[in-house]
């Protein structure tokens, strides 16, 4: 690691990035009892710790090259820090953005210097054709992680952090997608002070790191989660991974819900709002702490970024009491008749009712889609399920049930005896035009859609609940159609919640 601390030492990004601050999470801090500190990365320029890899690459080429120009591939924090990296050192800069990008990553990109070329649905298909322009043009390509000179300059991160806290320092909690970051922090942090823990913290839905280490070698994800898009990444890098295997203690992986209440978390500590691949280490902090009963140690979490889209701030928000596990989301049975519900209130003692959905479906039984708010104990919700089947009432806890928590909650009205042969998926199609008409162009008129909702959440892919006629004969011919549509699905037929409340 030698060579990669004297790289990091002499990198040059501090002509356009600043040395971002340390803060104590107070909050947090109490909440835990453990000092909490936050590396304010989402401090700088753009907003992301991404400038710093992309100019150190950048300053770092030959005349020659820096004529020629950069190219790059990214839907987001990248993109914007090799835009202005160029525009700083009189480098043209061109960046293939997948067509699903948000216009205001888009304009933000163009704002900075950059010329956009939208291409391909996903990352990847952005990167091929940005690959393509580099045999054609000439081009260098600046890539997001998996690049030494890139890997120095986040490397600086970590120089920062044992400058600015000499004393006492017993973890740092870093993000991974590709691992850039964590690679140079890593390279730094361990040479300097290799009594630090370093933690990386991975989304679930696209931990690329942890199966790597599990499988001891790189490998590619079949599927990956989109919400915290700034990690969402299929196979860590090559050379990252060279470097973490080595140097990670330990990995822990997230959901969904408990970024969104780290979002919350850094908002009320700092009253800045992250994106949610910034509020990773956040997450990964709370959970380790919980997992390994830490008390009295002080804890680093690294704050990447906060380029988020204002749309998406509705679906955090939503999401964030189901994380904090200060919200349960039950189906529960009551009795259909006046002073049911009444009796059900009482039932509750004195937890509040924060949703509560319901329509007349079954003379003798109510089917109510509800949610409950509980303390903040890891006993909260088996304690209220306790209390309700107690008193008689049968209970589904659906707050792990993504289709009760995406969509069904904003279903709930009743039941169709006329439908037959309904099967339910749950789609992400991509967030552009002609994504709803390539569905039903390839649906054609074979199958009949019985139930459809989808809702903005401010992402790259819409979330699609379909319902659809199929009869037996045709499940062949369907399959081959989820096949050539090629969306992410997942089968819900089957799920409790739409069992519940929609089905025929």
């Amino acid at each position: 690691m030698e060579k990669y601390v004297k790289d990091i030492l002499s990198a040059k990004v501090y002509d356009v990035a600043i040395e971002t601050p340390i803060q104590r999470a107070a909050i947090l801090s109490r909440r835990f009892n453990n000092e909490v500190l936050l590396k304010r990365e989402d401090l700088q320029p753009v907003h992301s710790f991404k400038l710093r890899g992309a100019y150190n690459k950048m300053a770092g080429l030959s005349e020659e090259a820096a004529k020629k120009g950069v190219i790059a591939a990214s839907a987001g924090n990248h993109a914007q820090g090799v835009a202005m990296a160029g525009t700083r050192l009189g480098i043209k800069t061109i960046i293939v953005m997948p067509v699903t990008t948000p216009k205001i990553k888009i304009d933000a990109v163009k704002s900075l210097g950059g010329k956009v070329i939208l291409h391909g649905d996903t990352y990847n298909e952005a990167a091929t054709h940005a690959q393509s322009l580099v045999q054609e043009k000439g081009y260098t390509f600046v890539h997001a992680f998996d690049d030494a000179a890139v890997i120095a300059g986040q490397g600086t991160v970590g120089l920062e952090i044992v400058r600015q806290h000499s004393g006492r320092l017993d973890a740092i909690f870093v993000p991974v997608g590709g691992g850039g970051l964590m690679a140079g922090i890593a390279a730094y942090v361990k040479y300097i002070r290799p009594e630090i823990k370093l933690i990386a913290v991975e989304a679930e839905d696209s931990a690329c790191l942890q199966a790597a280490l599990q499988a001891q070698r790189r490998v590619i994800l079949s599927q990956v989660g989109l919400f915290a898009d700034g990690v969402a990444v299929s196979q860590v890098g090559k050379e990252t991974f060279r470097i973490l295997r080595k140097l990670v203690d330990d990995v822990v992986t997230v959901t969904t819900d408990e970024i969104c209440a780290a979002v919350k978390d850094i908002f009320d500590d700092t009253r800045a709002v992250t994106e949610p691949a910034g509020a990773l280490a956040i997450a990964g902090m709370k959970k380790y702490v919980r997992e390994h009963a830490l008390t009295g140690q002080t804890l680093l979490s690294v704050v990447t970024g906060a380029n988020v889209n204002f749309d998406r701030l509705r679906h955090i928000s939503e999401r964030t009491e189901l994380g904090e596990h200060r919200e349960a989301v039950l189906a529960v049975t009551i009795d259909e008749k006046p002073g049911s519900f009444r009796h059900f209130s009482n039932a509750l003692g004195k937890r509040n009712i924060t949703e509560f959905n319901y329509r007349y479906g079954d003379p003798t039984s109510a089917k109510i889609f509800v949610g409950v708010e509980i303390t903040d104990t890891e006993n909260g919700r088996r304690d209220l399920l306790a209390d309700l089947t107690s008193q008689h009432f049968k209970v589904v806890d659906m707050s792990d049930n993504e289709a009760a928590k995406l969509h069904i909650r904003h279903m709930v009205g009743g039941r169709s005896q006329a439908i037959a042969n309904e099967r339910v998926y749950r789609f992400e199609f991509p967030e552009r035009p002609g994504a709803l008409m390539k569905f039903l162009d390839l649906l054609g008129g074979r199958w009949n859609i019985s139930m459809f909702h989808y809702r903005n959440h401010g992402a790259a892919y819409g979330r699609v609940f379909v319902g659809m006629q199929i009869p037996e004969s045709d499940k062949k011919h369907f399959a081959q159609f989820l096949k050539d549509i090629g969306y992410r699905c997942w089968d819900e037929t089957d799920n409790v919640a739409y069992q519940t409340f929609l089905a025929p």
